[in-house]
C-alpha cells in the first residue's frame, strides 16, 4: 500500500507572492480599476502629447481672438464681429478718386498688395469645439499639452523625493544612533516651516524653469517618504532574514538594499503615487503665482493664470477645460492609490 502511494505524484504547493495577491486584490476593486483605466487614457493622451501625435500645433493661432465653444456658435463675439467688418470693407468695391484725389491711381495696387499679403495668412474661424483664447489658440489641444507640463513635472518630481526619502530612511532607519540623529534634525528643520512658504522661498531664489520646479517640489517633498522608510527599516532590521545575512557575511549595503529595500517596495510605490498627486497640484500653484514653468511652455497653472483675467469679460471656456481636467485626473489618482494601497496591505484579506 505504502509503496503504491509513493509512487502517485504530488503536485507541488506554491504560495501567491505579495504582488500577485496585490493584482488580483486591486482587480476586486471596481473603483480603482475605473480610477487606472482614466489615469490610463491621461498618460497615453500625454505620451502622444510629447511624441507630436497630438496637439502639436497647440500654439498655432487657428481662431479669433477668444473664439466662442462651438456649442456657443450664436453667441456674440466682438472679435468675431470685427474680423467680417474688415472682410467687408476689403471684399467692397473700390471708388474712383481720381477727380479729388491725386493718389487715387495708386490705391488700387496698394489693394493688391493688400490682398497678397491676406492670402498669406490663415483663415482664422470664428468658433473653435470648446473655443479659443486671447490669441486665438484651441484651448483643448492648449489642455492636453498643458497636461504634459503638470504630469511631467508631478513624476518626475515624485521619483526625486522618493529617492531622498527612500535613502535617508533607509540610513536613518538601518544605522540609528548618530546617523538618524542627524537625519532627525534635518527632518525637523524642513517640517518646521509651513510648505508652501518652503517651496515658495526656494522658488523665489532659483526663479523660473522646468527643471527648477522639479528641484524644488522633489528636494521640499521627501520628508512623509524618510518618516515612513525609515520606520520600515527599524521594523526589519532585527529580523531573522537580515541576520541570517549578516551570519554569512553580507555587507550593510547588500542588506539594507538588496534584503530589506525590496520589502518596503509596497510602501514606496503609494507614496510616489501620493506625492506625484501632491506635486501635480503644487506645479499648478507655482505656475499660477507666475514662479513655475517658463513663459513659452504652457501647464495647467498658466492656463488658471490667463482664465482670471478672462473671467471678467465672460469667457470662462479655458477655465473650465484646465480645471476640469485637473479635477479629474487628481480625483482619479486618489482614488487608484487608495486602491492600490488597500490591495498592497497585507493584514487585509
Amino acid at each position: 500500500m505504502s509503496a503504491v502511494l509513493s509512487s502517485i505524484p504530488v503536485k507541488a504547493q506554491t504560495s501567491s507572492g505579495l504582488w500577485s495577491i496585490a493584482m488580483k486584490r486591486l482587480a476586486r476593486d471596481k473603483v480603482g480599476v475605473i480610477s487606472g483605466g482614466v489615469v490610463a487614457v491621461f498618460l497615453l493622451l500625454i505620451l502622444a502629447s510629447a511624441l507630436g501625435l497630438v496637439a502639436r500645433d497647440w500654439s498655432t493661432e487657428v481662431g479669433v481672438s477668444y473664439a466662442n465653444p462651438s456649442f456657443l456658435a450664436g453667441r456674440e463675439n466682438l472679435e468675431a464681429d470685427a474680423v467680417r467688418a474688415a472682410k467687408k470693407a476689403v471684399a467692397a468695391p473700390p471708388v474712383d478718386l481720381s477727380d479729388v484725389d491725386p493718389l487715387a491711381p495708386r490705391y488700387k495696387e496698394w489693394e493688391e498688395r493688400t490682398k497678397q499679403i491676406k492670402t498669406t495668412e490663415i483663415e482664422r474661424s470664428e468658433t473653435l469645439p470648446f473655443g479659443g483664447d486671447k490669441w486665438g489658440r484651441d484651448v483643448i489641444k492648449k489642455t492636453i499639452k498643458g497636461a504634459q507640463a503638470s504630469v511631467f513635472v508631478g513624476f518626475v518630481s515624485a521619483i526625486l523625493a522618493a529617492f531622498l526619502g527612500t535613502l535617508f530612511g533607509a540610513l536613518a532607519g538601518y544605522y540609528g544612533g548618530r546617523v538618524s540623529a542627524i537625519f532627525e534634525w534635518l527632518y525637523n528643520v524642513f517640517t518646521s516651516i509651513p510648505y508652501i512658504l518652503l517651496v515658495l522661498a526656494f522658488a523665489a531664489v532659483l526663479g523660473k524653469g522646468l527643471l527648477t520646479v522639479i528641484m524644488i517640489l522633489g528636494i521640499t517633498g521627501w520628508t512623509g517618504i524618510y518618516r515612513l522608510i525609515r520606520a520600515e527599516y527599524i521594523k526589519h532590521r532585527s529580523r531573522e532574514y537580515v541576520r541570517a545575512a549578516e551570519a554569512i557575511g553580507a555587507s550593510h549595503n547588500r542588506r539594507m538594499f538588496v534584503q530589506i529595500l525590496p520589502n518596503v517596495t509596497h510602501v514606496i510605490l503609494v507614496q510616489l503615487s501620493v506625492h506625484m498627486v501632491g506635486f501635480i497640484k503644487a506645479e499648478v500653484i507655482l505656475s499660477f503665482l507666475g514662479f513655475g514653468v517658463p513663459v513659452e511652455m504652457v501647464s495647467w497653472g498658466t492656463m488658471l493664470a490667463e482664465a482670471q483675467n478672462e473671467l471678467v469679460i465672460g469667457k470662462w471656456w479655458q477655465l473650465a477645460a484646465a480645471g476640469a481636467s485637473m479635477a479629474v485626473l487628481v480625483t482619479a489618482f486618489s482614488l487608484f492609490t487608495d486602491a492600490l494601497r488597500d490591495a498592497l496591505d497585507p493584514k487585509l484579506k
